[in-house]
């Protein structure tokens, strides 16, 4: 990988900035994300970050930290926090931006226990494949203290199959519908693709069942994204 995504948060922290990220995936067209977004504070912050925030405790863990914006939230109001990131240059403005706790690497490869797990902006994300869920929540399971918890958000996407007299066109015979390949492009380089998932609420719940862990729907969002709470 080239961390074009590190490298646009470190333009932005740096004030190099000079044009956003670009955004595509397998069933969608290119779309702007903005650097600035990645850079918000509490207030700017959807209802399901804000309200995932609010229900953190403990030893925390923000898996995917990106810019660090959850973090530095809840470590201003005093809780102990480890950030998480695969992205150098993420960890790199993590650190900048005054994080004191942070680590370049995968959640597979976390050792430590946690009372509060967060997976934000997509968290399912990172699980990439259908068939992967369960590897990730038996290990994210193995991070937990006693009563610990995860906060998780996610969108069900099927409406992004849906056609004009209200019907879906979902192949029944391929991958689960959630599963995506997602493209990347910063200053006309394109990042390696990536595999992205994106879980609806009954398949997720259903995936928890099966490692035997709970798992409640806390919140539904204004468009098919919901945060749920893992334990």
């Amino acid at each position: 990988m080239k961390d074009l995504f590190g490298q646009a948060l470190l333009d932005y922290q740096n004030n190099q900035f000079s044009e956003d990220i670009i955004t595509s995936t397998n069933i969608s067209d290119d779309d702007i994300l903005p650097i600035s977004y990645l850079f918000r504070n509490f207030k700017d912050m959807p209802k399901l970050e804000q309200k995932a925030l609010k229900l953190a405790k403990g030893m925390i863990l923000d898996v995917g930290c990106g810019a660090g914006s959850h973090s530095l939230c809840l470590q201003e109001k005093g809780f102990n926090v480890k950030a998480i990131d695969i992205s150098k240059g993420a960890i790199e403005v993590c650190k900048l931006r005054g994080l004191k706790h942070v680590e370049e690497k995968s959640v597979l490869d976390e050792t430590d226990t946690f009372d509060t797990i967060l997976l934000l902006m997509n968290g399912t994300g990172i699980f990439q494949e259908l068939s992967q869920v369960s590897k990730y929540l038996k290990h994210l399971k193995s991070l937990l203290k006693p009563n610990g918890q995860i906060l998780i958000d996610s969108s069900d996407i099927k409406y992004m199959y849906e056609d004009e007299d209200g019907g879906f066109w979902i192949d029944t015979h391929s991958n689960y519908y959630g599963e995506l390949d997602y493209f990347l492009s910063y200053k006309g380089i394109k990042e390696e693709p990536m595999k992205w998932l994106y879980l609806d609420f009954e398949t997720l719940k259903l995936a928890c069942e099966t490692v035997n862990l709970k798992c409640d729907l806390v919140l539904e969002g204004d468009h098919f994204d919901y945060l749920a709470r893992i334990y």
